[in-house]
């Protein structure tokens, strides 16, 4: 396993990061077997894990949390706040009020004192970030967390949370999460650049592109939209769009040029995002211990330039096949009261 510095803050984090939201309700139940899984990916020379707390409304936290007795001293912990928790306002978002007492509830969760990486999960168009990064210093000094990061941030919200930072002298971001894989790769042209530029450090997630990198997806194979992945979002599986078919025919050469160098789909999926120098992590994120060994061959996997200028020619650098967030849009692209003058004004003009 290589291990790289995560973002400026000195501590060293291995290549490859074990995500846990496959574990609880959603994924699987069985804490026993998902502990089992967490041990094997530490045993493997994994030190990193990424959970949050919305992942089966905590349930990951807590099996974090078992696994990591006796052995948390040799792991960095990262976890992340934002989404709605339980019912009632003001559980959610990225307010002093509500991440205040996020942090503390993570830290019950995980049976710990401190996380090393909090990261807030999403923009928050409400709380202004002069707010967030306030609070998040705060819980550095008060040895809550050690360093906090951002996730799935444009690179304008990266610009502008770092001039403010420096504005008010106030601690910065010292990671962004981004989703980055070889059918999404529209964050090379501006958010791993924008992480060079601030000294941070990217933490990749969904190399597997929602499933589509596995090889269970193919052209011309029929789609159970009722089960799965699928059952949860059929609208992306769904072979009838032209987004599908455009992920579906990338699928196809993938699958060639992965055979040509004698590995599998997913290998060469979970190779992919780190070779990029911007990268300091992968996240992996099994269900399984079939599938975190699965994902750990890819781990070994070394790309070769040849390898990544096929690449390049299937899906070119910078760019999406397909938008690869589907838990959060910019509000201005949401609401299309934000780009649409009132109907008096445009009469007027």
């Amino acid at each position: 396993m290589r291990y790289r510095v995560l973002g400026g803050t000195g501590m060293q984090v291995s290549a490859y990061c074990l995500g846990t939201m496959m574990f609880g309700a959603v994924g699987n139940p069985d804490h026993e077997e998902s502990v089992r899984v967490i041990h094997a990916a530490l045993d493997a020379g994994i030190n990193f894990v990424d959970t949050a707390d919305m992942y089966s409304a905590g349930e990951s936290e807590v099996i974090t949390g078992k696994a990591l007795k006796g052995r948390r001293d040799d792991v960095v912990l990262a976890t992340k706040g934002h989404f709605q928790m339980g019912e009632g306002r003001n559980r959610s978002g990225n307010s002093r009020r509500w991440l205040t007492t996020a942090v503390e509830d993570s830290l019950r969760r995980l049976g710990t004192d401190w996380i090393d990486l909090y990261q807030v999960h999403r923009v928050d168009p409400d709380t202004d970030i002069e707010e967030t990064l306030g609070v998040l210093g705060d819980l550095v000094r008060a040895g809550k967390i050690r360093a906090f990061g951002c996730s799935t941030f444009p690179a304008e919200e990266i610009a502008h949370a770092h001039h403010v930072a420096e504005r008010r002298g106030l601690q910065r971001f010292r990671t962004e999460q981004p989703p980055y894989s070889i059918l999404a790769r529209g964050i090379e042209a501006n958010v791993l650049p924008a992480c060079r530029r601030y000294g941070m450090g990217a933490l990749t997630w969904s190399p597997l592109a929602s499933g589509f990198l596995t090889g269970k997806f193919r052209q011309g194979q029929p789609v159970d939209l009722t089960a799965g992945r699928a059952r949860l979002a059929p609208e992306r599986f769904d072979p009838s769009l032209p987004v599908t078919a455009a992920k579906l025919a990338a699928v196809e050469e993938l699958v060639v040029l992965a055979e040509e160098i004698g590995c599998t789909l997913p290998e060469l999926a979970v190779a992919f995002p780190a070779a990029h120098p911007d990268v300091t992590s992968v996240i992996l994120g099994p269900r399984t211990m079939e599938q975190l060994e699965n994902s750990l061959k890819g781990a070994s996997l070394l790309l070769e330039d040849v390898v990544l200028d096929r690449i390049d020619e299937i899906v070119p650098p910078g760019t999406n096949v397909y938008h690869p967030d589907g838990a959060w849009q910019l509000p201005a692209l949401r609401d299309p009261a934000a780009r649409r003058r009132p109907v008096t004004d445009r009469a007027a003009a």
